[in-house]
């Protein structure tokens, strides 16, 4: 589809609504708005002109002046995202929330949140932790992204296992369509069946269906007890052996069980200078749980340690207090910057199989690595079978080069995750980064379907173009 460029005569509009100060068209400004944090060089596009607005009725004739004019429109929270889904495919207008950033209310007689898009994530949980609640659906990287990208992104993280993924806290939504009009689906109602569940189409569309502009979240009393299990294992098959056991014969479900394997604990703990025997684990898992009554949490790790133990573990160590779980957990969030030492061009991958199944992926990821001379981590949430597979440029390699093995080398992994029954993205999203691969997952009927639903929102294609799937 052909759209219109951002013209002067657009410009003055966009003043009139937002005013001259919420309108950036200086390109040093510009350019970081053009990308999120996919690589740069591969998936950055600039827009034409990036607006803060401050309302739902700003952001309406803001939608309605592009419909209007037939301008590309793209959501922008953080910029956090894995997947290009914030970035302006085709230029024209982004949309900011950096000003959409108020708590509306706080009603803890419902245990509830209103909220604006632009709010970060981590400070939801700052703000109720004194009446000992907290927001249970938020990803690991909370202390930067916006509520707005994680409801774009339906995102998750290490604690989906017990608490679940961003939707599930989302009990209302008000956000504006991609013709301009301001909806309104759910509120602070724990059932409800009145007409589609709109809102959960919503939640997780990556912004192509429209731009929420207020949101009500659910709230859980926060856990005052936990503790972690670092738990080393000779192989692959025996960590993931231990995952259903765990819920099945342990009769526990923890927080995280969160999945290393053997380049990915030696490559984090050489880059930390940690100390723990690394070299003889195959793979690691973490694991934790969390309650209210130390007497449980204890007996529940204590399970866990026993099972694994008798499962062959090498070794189980328990972290029970603050520093002691930081320098656990840090073996983990550090494999990405971890690699990143070794090269800086990686594809991070986000794929999905039945946990079952994990075993098998792995010798099919370590038989493409070898093939295209690459290194491939795997690390990720074991209890629901969301694996960050992560592509490591080999620095001997020049870019052309990278870029031909990485598409390649994806091809294969995507259809080894297809095969054993799983798909390209858990909690990252497709965006434009994995849009070329979408086929290989949803067939002719399934994508024609979605195409309609698209259409029937957004009959200009105006809204976030070039994410998800081809129009």
């Amino acid at each position: 589809m052909k759209y219109n460029p951002v013209t002067t005569r657009i410009l003055s509009q966009l003043n009139a609504i937002v005013g001259e100060r919420n309108v950036v068209t200086d390109k040093e400004r510009l350019e970081a708005y053009s990308h999120d944090e996919t690589p740069v060089s591969q998936y950055a596009r600039m827009p034409e002109v990036v607006v803060f607005p401050k309302s739902a009725r700003e952001i309406a004739e803001i939608v309605k002046l592009a419909n209007r004019e037939l301008i590309p429109v793209t959501p922008r929270g953080a910029g956090s995202g894995l997947s290009g889904g914030a970035i302006p495919e085709f230029g024209g207008i982004v949309i900011s929330f950096e000003k959409m950033n108020r708590v509306i209310e706080i009603d803890y007689d419902n245990m509830m949140m209103v909220l604006e898009p632009g709010v970060v994530t981590n400070e939801v949980n700052a703000m109720v932790a004194e009446k000992g609640l907290f927001f249970a659906g938020y990803p690991m990287s909370l202390e930067t992204c916006y509520l707005g990208g994680n409801i774009a992104e339906n995102a998750g993280g290490g604690k989906a296992v017990k608490y679940g993924v961003t939707g599930r806290y989302i009990m209302g939504l008000e956000f504006v369509t991609p013709t301009g009009e301001i909806v309104n689906f759910g509120g602070k109602l724990v059932k409800d069946v009145t007409g589609y569940d709109i809102k959960q189409l919503l939640i997780g569309s990556e912004g192509t269906l429209g731009i929420v502009t207020k949101a009500i979240i659910k709230l859980l009393p926060v856990p005052t007890v936990k503790v972690n299990l670092l738990v080393l294992f000779e192989d692959v098959k025996s960590a993931i052996a231990m995952v259903p056991v765990i819920m099945t014969r342990g009769r526990v479900i923890p927080t995280s069980i969160e999945f290393m394997d053997k380049l990915s604990v030696q490559t984090s703990c050489r880059y930390l200078n940690e100390k723990l025997p690394y070299e003889k684990a195959g793979a690691m898992l973490l694991i934790e749980v969390d309650g209210n009554k130390t007497e449980q949490v204890e007996a529940d790790a204590e399970v866990i340690g026993e099972l694994c133990a008798d499962g062959g573990a090498i070794e189980v160590y328990v972290a029970d207090n603050r520093t002691t779980q930081e320098r656990v957990w840090s073996v983990r969030r550090n494999i990405a910057e971890a690699f990143k030492v070794y090269s800086p061009h990686q594809s991070l991958e986000d794929i999905v199989v039945p946990i079952a199944a994990i075993p098998d992926l792995m010798p099919e990821i370590e038989r493409i690595s070898k093939k295209y001379n690459i290194q491939i981590p795997v690390y990720g949430h074991a209890g629901d079978g969301n694996l960050h597979a992560t592509l490591v440029k080999n620095p001997d390699s020049s870019m052309e080069e990278w870029y031909e093995i990485e598409d390649k080398a994806l091809k294969e992994i995507y259809k080894v995750t297809r095969n054993l029954g799983g798909t390209i993205s858990g909690e990252h999203g497709i965006g434009s980064k994995r849009r070329k691969y979408i086929e290989m997952f949803c067939g002719p009927a399934e994508l024609e379907l979605m195409r309609r639903i698209k259409k029937a929102f957004d009959p200009n294609n105006i809204l976030n173009p070039g994410k998800i799937f081809e129009m």
